[in-house]
């Protein structure tokens, strides 16, 4: 009777020499610091590439991506290695917070607030409805800028559609309000509103560029669960930027599990992962 194989044949060769190139190219590219552990992860993201450019080999496929030889897939190498989970109204205890200090702010101008890691959307629309309720009107006076590295999932923002179970555990009103259900073929689908979706711009933004498509002050900052993929003087760097663009009021958001204050001098917590500024910048 043969024997039963229990090991994994892989489909092409990923030695950790090739592991710690990528390393070192994702890195470069997007700050991203990847853990040993992240070893299987980027084999299957990245085995997607080879298949998709006809490599058999990730040594070519890194000599080629370096050399400049493959137009174009320097940004599918970055979103094949950006993560992206998300959710509406994930770590829900920001958002009466925000909503607070919207309405504190009301009438003093157009607010202006920027959410960094906007993924497919679900972050900046739940933003977007937590101003609208705030401030009583499905038209504000709100300018919210929604970036992301990763043109794929920009892509998905913009358009506004999601699996209608993405909005299952929202308020029924709030879903009735802001969404509209998809019929015949794109039945067991949701629309963002226009109305919402009118309130959001989205742009490609690499946070370790030198220069960013995003100007002036913010009255709040949305930064979660993204300084988690860099290293101490990466973050550093990046909320050392945040400062001067944030008004002597605003708000900064971060993800559960980061904690800035061990990273900059010029913030202080307000709240559960919420800071603002230890002084108004002069």
């Amino acid at each position: 009777m043969p024997q039963m194989r229990t090991d994994t044949v892989k489909e092409f060769n990923f030695t950790h020499a090739d592991f710690e190139r990528v390393r070192g190219l994702i890195y470069k590219r997007a700050g991203i610091s990847l853990a040993d552990s992240k070893q299987e992860m980027v084999y299957s993201r990245l085995a997607r590439r080879l298949r998709a450019t006809g490599i058999n080999s990730f040594a070519t496929y890194l000599d080629d991506l370096e050399s400049g030889r493959m137009a174009g897939e320097w940004e599918s190498f970055t979103n094949a290695l950006t993560t992206n989970l998300t959710s509406f109204f994930r770590e829900a205890h920001h958002f009466p917070l925000l909503a607070a200090h919207l309405k504190g702010l009301h009438g003093q101008g157009p607010l202006t607030i920027w959410c960094c890691a906007s993924s497919t959307g679900e972050e900046p629309y739940s933003i977007a409805m937590t101003v609208c309720d705030a401030l009583g009107s499905l038209a504000p006076n709100v300018q919210i800028v929604a970036t992301d590295i990763d043109t794929n999932v920009l892509a998905t923002a913009e358009a506004g559609i999601y699996p209608a179970e993405r909005v299952a555990r929202m308020d029924p009103a709030q879903v009735k309000k802001y969404f509209l259900r998809g019929k015949g073929a794109q039945e067991g689908m949701v629309r963002v509103r226009p109305e919402l979706r009118k309130l959001v711009s989205f742009k490609q933004v690499n946070l370790l560029a030198d220069s960013w498509p995003v100007s002036g002050q913010f009255d709040a900052i949305f930064c979660r669960n993204v300084m988690i993929y860099f290293d101490k003087p990466t973050q550093r760097r990046i909320l050392g930027r945040f400062v001067p663009m944030m008004k002597p009021h605003a708000l900064l958001f971060a993800g559960h599990s980061e904690n800035f204050l061990y990273v900059s001098e010029a913030l202080k917590l307000r709240g559960k992962t919420v800071y603002e500024l230890l002084e108004a910048p002069k």
